[in-house]
């Protein structure tokens, strides 16, 4: 793995304070690059809660293509994104 990218992973994963990740994430990252993270997010929140495609796409005015890679990755038996959403919205949490 890269080094730089190293070592850019461990200064995410070392910022634990909510505080601290929003402000890294806006100094580091422009608005246009938060919302595509943030449609990512949701998209994937949705695809998990069994939204079709279809639906998910209209809802945002994106392209199927946009929810492909998400639905991939939930679909892989390894995902760790698909472990997050587990852990976070499964037992009745609200999404």
């Amino acid at each position: 793995m890269d080094t730089n990218y190293e070592d850019l992973i461990k200064v995410f994963a070392s910022t634990t304070d909510v505080q601290d990740m929003q402000r890294l994430l806006e100094e580091m990252l422009t608005p246009n690059e938060r919302k595509d993270l943030l449609l990512r997010w949701n998209l994937m929140k949705d695809l998990y809660r069994g939204l079709p495609q279809r639906e998910i796409a209209a809802s945002y005015g994106i392209s199927l293509c946009k929810i492909t890679r998400g639905s991939k990755i939930l679909k892989q038996k390894d995902s760790y994104c698909k472990r997050l959403l587990s852990d976070r919205y499964d037992d009745h949490l609200h999404i």
